[in-house]
């Protein structure tokens, strides 16, 4: 699958892509704060893409411009998220590679990725969640219509070994299709 965004394709990651990745997954400025370490080599970033990003909904972030992928994407729908969530249900996890902040495309792609989870996929509602000292990533979640639901102190991160608090934000389809731009509703999920 593929979708598309004015500034970005969002596409299935390739093996090819791994030095893309290290190259924006290494800057410790990325990873910790979305909870996982920072890459330490290429071989590394070409084993996540093999592991982790082979899922079906997860996507990379290639700029149109320049080809590069430069951040990543995803839907992890019912038991495959991080929160217990039902199977109609996804969390969307993403970052982005820090020459690429403050542009609006990490709310760009979720925006597309959101439609496509209500529109194509049917979900009933999604799910976001971001650490406590990651100020941007609520940014783009309020930015894209997800709410407050509650916050989980202590949380244990299996991939840093450490404890943090994380706050659960949630959109559903009612209120997805009640935000701006959504007012061609596709049919109830």
């Amino acid at each position: 699958m593929r979708l598309e965004t004015p500034r970005l394709l969002l596409r299935p990651w390739r093996e090819t892509d791994a030095a893309h990745l290290y190259d924006i997954a290494r800057d410790p400025r990325v990873g910790p704060i979305a909870g996982w370490p920072a890459h330490t080599s290429v071989e590394q970033s070409a084993e996540i893409i093999r592991t982790v990003f082979r899922h079906p909904e997860v996507y990379a972030l290639e700029l149109k411009e320049s080809g590069r992928a430069i951040g990543c994407v995803g839907i992890l729908i019912g038991k495959d998220s991080n929160f217990d969530i039902g199977d109609d249900e996804g969390e969307i996890a993403y970052w982005i590679g820090v020459p690429y902040w403050g542009q609006g495309l990490t709310p760009e792609a979720v925006r597309e990725v959101m439609r496509h989870a209500f529109a194509t996929l049917k979900l009933k509602a999604l799910w976001c969640g971001y650490f406590a000292d990651n100020s941007q990533s609520h940014a783009a979640q309020s930015k894209c219509g997800f709410r407050h639901h509650h916050t989980e102190e202590n949380k244990y991160n299996k991939f840093l070994q450490d404890y943090r608090t994380e706050h659960i934000s949630r959109i559903t389809w009612q209120q997805w299709l009640e935000s701006a731009g959504n007012s061609t509703p596709p049919l109830a999920p």
